[in-house]
């Protein structure tokens, strides 16, 4: 006896495994569009680790230099020069991160906490709100930026 399939239950079953592994297969596509690794990038990674920010902007300007297209890299600098205090530099390579990629999780993010240090709540609740659907399950950018919102609100009642 052969099992036959019905073509509805056959495209049923596609849209099932499409809708359940989204995530691997952009991962796929992203990977295509990734710009190649890149040493100093590591090691800047590791001197932001360390608190060294200052250390990592040369390395990290290296990078977007010879790779423009390079979230990551952005988003490290915006990261980097908030650290620094310096906020609205921060923000400019937070938003070239997102004009490359305007899903990157921890742009949105770090872009919610400086809206924060900026005092710009219902900014960073929009940066919030982006992650609240874009993570599938609770990831941790979406955790840290409404724990961060939390203690802002907190420290704003008293």
């Amino acid at each position: 006896m052969r099992f036959q399939t019905h073509p509805w239950l056959a495209a049923g079953l596609a849209a099932l495994l499409l809708a359940l592994a989204p995530a691997a297969l952009r991962a796929d596509e992203d990977r295509d569009s990734r710009p190649a690794a890149d040493p100093r990038y590591a090691q800047a990674a590791e001197l932001i680790g360390q608190g060294r920010y200052e250390q990592a902007l040369p390395l990290l300007q290296q990078v977007v230099q010879a790779q423009p297209q390079n979230a990551d890299a952005h988003n490290l600098l915006g990261y980097s020069t908030r650290k620094l205090g310096r906020l609205e530099e921060a923000l400019g390579h937070y938003r070239d991160a997102l004009r490359i990629n305007p899903r990157h999780r921890g742009a949105h993010e770090y872009l919610g906490e400086a809206y924060l240090q900026l005092g710009q709540l219902d900014k960073a609740k929009e940066e919030l709100a982006f992650l609240d659907q874009d993570c599938w399950f609770p990831c941790g950018e979406f955790r840290d930026l409404k724990q961060a919102i939390a203690r802002f609100e907190a420290n704003a009642k008293r």
